[in-house]
Order: C-alpha cells, then structure tokens, then sequence
C-alpha cells in the first residue's frame, strides 16, 4: 500500500507541475506552393497534403509539394474562391461577389471525381465569406446581408442541399455591419455551437448553440465604426474559451481594441494585451495541446505567438500570410499572396 501511495503522489505531482503552455521561439517557414493567385481560403488534411481555394476560378490540392489544380467556371466567368470546407468525400468552395456560387467537388484517393453546383444565388448585395462542417452531413457558410440579417447556408444531408437562413430567426444587423472575407476563419465550430464574427460600423458575435437553429449575438470591445475595421477571425478552444482577432486594415500598425478572449463562451469579451503589439491580424488560431494558452496569429505584417493566453506576443516572423490552419501541435499550413506555406513551430 505505502509504494501504491508513492506511486499515486508521484503521478499528482507530474501532472500538476506540467506546463500545456509551448514556448514557441521560432519559426521554419517552407514554401510547397508558388502561383500568381490570392490564397485566402485553406484546408489542410495532413502534414503533407493541403486544399485551397483562391482567385481566377482555381482550386487545388497540395500533395507533398505537388499541385493538382482546376479551374472553376459559372457560364462564362472566372469565380473568386475565398471559402473552403471539407468533409471526409467532399470539399466545398463558395465563391465571393455576384453570383454566390457553391461547389461541391467529390474526391477519391486525392483525385477528384467530379464537381457540382449545389447552392447559387444571384443579387447585387451577394457576398460569401467563410464556410465550415460540424461533420460530414451538415454545414453553415455565413455571407455578408442581402436584407437586415447576415446571409447564413445551412446544410444537413453533407452538402447536397444548402438551406439560407429566413431573417425572421436570425439577429438583425445593423446598418454598415458587415464581414470579411480575408482568411475563412469568420466561423468558429465546437459540438453543436456555432460563432460568427463581423466587422465594419460593427464589430460583434453571433451565436447558435443549437447548429443554426436559434440565434443570439453578443457586443465586442473590437475596434469598429469604419468600413475595413472590426473582427477578421475566431477560434474556440471549447464550449467556453474563445478568441476574436482582428483591427484596421488601413491601419495596419494600430493596436487598440484589436484582440479579446471569452471565457463564458462569447457572451463578454476582455482587451488582451491592448495597445500593445501585434497589430493587425487576418486569422488566429490555438494552438494545439496548449490547452488555450498558446495562440497564433497571421496577417499580412507577420507571424505572431502568444504564450500566455494573449497577454503577451512575440514576433516569430515578418513574412505576411492571410490564412493559418493547424495540422498538429507544431505544424500549420499558411496561405497569402501568391503562396502556400508549412509552417513547423519550434520550442
């Protein structure tokens, strides 16, 4: 008995002395794509293979450094990609601007097989944003208002049919209150809830705890009140912990009111590390087995780290990104002008 005590002090011991935290010092930073493309919208699937969607119509699979690549056609035009989701057959693309067209591209051994419309929508207000998958059988892509509520899809046969949403169970929004669509990171998904952040003459949280079937939305200290100000991106940790990045785009340096945490699951927001670099920033992510102390951040400035929940950052890199998606605890692949990026973070 007294060695099974020893035994079970040493394993409380170890476990309460562990620190989740990484200290991230550096970065390497290997190029696997180069094209004259704007690369806003990646979704990665392991350390070698990653999807994008980007402008002039193309869409490809990164595959150990070789791009199998296709270009997207509506009638006679080239569609602007800056929204990409997957599900275990599928990837999804939405294109932005007038007509919103949604892709479903069905994939076997890497290879796609073939490509659909499943969602169009016409009008002069249609702009689509960011796109995501609670699982393989149902979806949400948010856009920016075409009446007095933001666009919302939702789809629940895996991506099939897409469903927009009636104002008449969404929030309304207000006048100048908007999205971007910088990095596909304007939804964040946990279990069944959903977060969905804008930007502009406000900066706010809109919240489903059901998949999109009831709706809340919640106030931020985010810089807004100007076109290109507001919320980029969102991550949520789990039920309860979350951030919010983003800032002025025309101000790129300024960073006031520009990145919060929630711990009560985006009903309340605190300022971390406010006046205080970075600045702005496109996309924010956890990191991995951190247990929400280590985020990074992207935007075209540079790469930003934060060991300790966002009260303070170090700068790992000057090199500009848009997008950032994790593939484990040290790896992530970026996005930007004209590039795709693995990223291996270093302790």
């Amino acid at each position: 008995m007294r060695y099974l005590l020893i035994f079970l002090c040493s394993i409380i011991i170890v476990s309460c002395t562990t620190n989740p935290a990484k200290n991230f010092s550096s970065v390497s930073i290997e190029r696997v794509f180069t094209d004259s493309l704007s690369i806003r919208a990646i979704a990665s699937i392991d350390i070698s293979k990653v999807w994008f969607a980007a402008n002039n119509g193309k869409v490809g699979l990164i595959d150990n450094g070789t791009p199998k690549l296709a270009s997207i056609k509506y009638e006679d035009s080239l569609l602007n990609f800056r929204a990409i989701a997957t599900t275990k057959e599928s990837v999804f693309v939405l294109s932005i601007g007038n007509p919103g067209v949604l892709y479903k591209i069905g994939f076997n051994e890497n290879e796609a097989t073939n490509i659909e419309e499943v969602y169009v929508e016409k009008g002069e207000k249609v702009f689509y944003d960011a796109i995501s998958f609670w699982d393989d059988n149902e979806g949400i892509a948010m856009g920016d208002p075409t009446n007095d509520c933001l666009s919302i899809l939702i789809t629940r046969d895996g991506g099939n049919n897409w469903e927009k949403l009636s104002c008449d169970i969404l929030p309304a929004i207000e006048k100048g209150e908007a999205a971007f669509a910088a990095s596909n990171s304007n939804i964040a998904l946990y279990e069944n809830h959903v977060w969905i952040v804008t930007g502009g003459k406000k900066a706010r949280v809109f919240y489903s705890a059901d998949r999109g079937k009831s709706w809340e939305v919640y106030e931020t200290p985010i810089v807004q009140g100007k076109a290109m100000t507001g919320i980029y991106s969102v991550d949520f940790l789990d039920e309860k912990t979350g951030v919010i990045f983003g800032g002025d785009w025309e101000n790129q340096k300024f960073n006031e009111g520009n990145k919060a945490l929630t711990r009560d699951g985006g009903k309340t927001w605190n300022l971390v590390s406010n006046g205080k670099e970075p600045g702005y920033r496109s996309s924010v992510r956890f990191a991995p087995g951190s247990e929400g102390n280590g985020i990074v951040a992207v935007g075209s400035p540079g790469i930003s780290y934060s060991k300790d929940a966002g009260d303070s950052w170090v700068q790992l890199s000057d090199e500009g990104f848009y997008a950032l998606e994790f593939v484990n605890d040290t790896l992530a692949f970026a996005s930007g002008r004209n590039k795709i990026s693995r990223l291996i973070f270093k302790e």
